[in-house]
């Protein structure tokens, strides 16, 4: 690693090449729209702490993700612009891809990541708006996630293909793994494979070689929802590669006349994995055929620490930030200075919501915090199931405050519903229980909400959430964890210990978890919120105080992007 670091400018080392849509780096660069972004973002910053030969590639996406305006409870979206050119570095270098039989030019801004002994992961955003092209193809690095799919094969082919062909024109010449965040960039190995073109072979399949492509490819699938794959029509495809590859090879990707994005990552990635271990079991269910590891997520340590537990571990367990795993030694640390540099977190936090809400928040009360992208299947609306229930916890047991936020997809029209209901269920529990949605959820309000609650909680319907990574930071902040059993709560989850599960747990490879239905969840959770959660904040602070140590030693020096990365290392990348 050394030598990395004493010759980081020299491209030849330079061996791992890391693709992904979103890049969640800094707010100020709106190129992320979620989760997936921000583990990317965190990857990124992880490769260069730990010295790891990596450059990485994704779209600039000029016009961002959006910014989310709510109007009682109506969510509408505004564009708003960045300019590149503010923060990045614009690289001379341009390539050429062709479109519906157009040639697209590409450029690409630099942006360097550095990491906290010095090395730097360059980061290359590729942008098409540049007046050699028609007005139409300056376009299509505005939106993330924008347009109809014809849009989005152009994107993804920019990003696979073109990707692969600027990191070579950069003068990146000894690539020897291909990392693809997402199936977004899976046409890279129609690139890679194309350079492997047998001239004068007619058989499609020994025209090319596909172990060799293989051997460089590794593929992360993030999510068991059917949605979240990338599937594009025959025609589309065909219309905007046009002969980019054989059509007798390509036609095996295809399924119902759809190309898959998923699939063809699949087939031809040497080294595959999920992203949690009950990830990994539904993916070999929804792939069958396929050797599908497994490693947890994690989440930038430095990153989604709060100042004051920054300064609590670096008095008490120095060399955190290079070695995440020093964390473990939290249950040194006393309760009273860890409940001491929570209610300092916390005091922002409440500040910070009644600034922009005026709802009244208070320091003393239990706070609840959700915040996740919303759509249907996570359930953001559970804890609302049975209202006279929660006001009974609320009346009887001990008061609680609940903040909440988070984006609908523009095209989620089940999305938007679910805000418009939590907004009007804050209106019906006006001057009962304080409740609050905060617009355009993005990581600088992340880091201020997850630190600054004293439960974080997330509840998807199971089997249906990846890994979650949200619950991870508020653990780097001594923040327990109440939540479904899925994602990487499995997995991170001791009774009492770390936090709270709702709901049973689901026998290892059973499909029981779609026989719970929402009724018996949020029965658990009020059962545990009324019975555990809410008297043991009030009257029992040596054991809240214990789980909150407990968070920080067992998940956050475990669930971390440090332990995450050391495992692509050894796995996948030098395997």
């Amino acid at each position: 690693m050394k030598h990395y670091l004493e010759k980081q400018e020299d491209k030849s080392i330079r061996s791992i090449l890391y693709f992904s849509m979103e890049i969640g780096l800094d707010e100020k660069i709106h190129t992320y729209s979620g989760g997936l972004g921000v583990l990317a973002g965190d990857t990124i910053k992880t490769f260069a702490d730990l010295i790891v030969p990596v450059v990485a590639i994704t779209l600039v996406s000029r016009k961002g993700y959006f910014e989310q305006q709510l109007r009682s409870g109506q969510q509408t979206e505004q564009y708003l612009e960045w300019h590149p050119e503010k923060l990045m570095k614009l690289m001379p270098e341009k390539i050429v891809i062709n479109l519906e039989g157009r040639d697209v030019v590409v450029q690409a801004w630099e942006y360097k990541v550095k990491g906290i002994k010095g090395f730097e992961v360059p980061v290359y955003f590729l942008d098409t708006n540049l007046p050699e092209n028609n007005p139409e193809d300056q376009r299509l690095t505005d939106h993330l996630y924008g347009g109809d799919s014809r849009y989005r094969i152009k994107q993804e082919a920019i990003l696979g293909i073109g990707g692969v062909r600027m990191i070579d024109a950069l003068g990146y010449r000894k690539i020897r793994k291909y990392h693809m965040n997402e199936g977004h960039s899976a046409f890279l190995t129609l690139e890679l494979l194309r350079e492997t073109d047998t001239e004068g072979e007619q058989d499609p399949y020994k025209k090319y070689d596909v172990q060799a492509v293989k051997d460089k490819c590794v593929f992360t699938t993030h999510t068991p929802v059917p949605a979240g794959h990338d599937q594009f029509h025959k025609d589309d495809v065909n219309q905007i590669l046009g002969n980019f590859i054989d059509p007798e090879f390509l036609k095996d990707f295809f399924f119902d006349d759809k190309l898959n994005m998923t699939l063809l990552a699949l087939s031809n990635s040497e080294y595959i994995n999920g992203v949690a271990q009950k990830h990994t079991e539904v993916s070999k269910s929804m792939f069958p055929g396929y050797a599908i590891s497994s490693i947890t997520n994690g989440v930038h340590s430095n990153t989604w620490t709060s100042d004051e537990f920054k300064k609590l571990y670096d008095t008490h367990m120095p060399g955190w930030r290079e070695d995440p795993y020093n964390l473990r030694y939290a249950l040194s640390i006393s309760r009273k200075e860890i409940w001491d540099a929570h209610l300092a977190v916390k005091k922002k936090m409440v500040d910070y919501v009644n600034s922009i809400t005026k709802a009244g928040f208070n320091y003393e009360t239990l706070t609840l915090g959700f915040a996740r992208r919303s759509t249907p299947y996570k359930r953001a609306d559970l804890i609302f199931h049975d209202i006279n229930k929660l006001l009974e916890i609320h009346n009887n047991i001990g008061k609680i405050q609940i903040v909440m936020a988070g984006k609908a997809h523009p095209k989620d029209g089940g999305g938007k519903d679910l805000i418009k209901r939590i907004f009007d269920i804050s209106k019906e529990l006006d001057g009962k229980i304080k409740v609050v949605y905060l617009e355009n959820y993005d990581m600088q309000m992340a880091k201020i909400i997850i630190s600054g609650v004293d439960v974080w909680m997330n509840t998807p319907r199971r089997p249906l959430e990846a890994s979650g990574t949200s619950g991870m930071k508020a653990a780097h902040n001594g923040v327990p964890h109440f939540s479904i059993l899925d994602g990487w709560w499995i997995e991170g989850h001791v009774e009492n210990v770390t936090g709270w599960s709702i709901g049973r747990k689901a026998k290892k490879g059973s499909n029981s978890d779609e026989l719970i239905s929402d009724e018996q969840d949020a029965e658990d959770l009020y059962l545990k919120l009324g019975e555990v959660l809410v008297p043991m904040f009030y009257d029992n602070w040596d054991k809240w105080t214990e789980i909150m140590r407990h968070s920080i030693a067992f998940n956050a020096s475990f669930f971390n992007t440090h332990r995450m990365v050391h495992q692509y290392v050894l796995n996948s990348y030098f395997h």
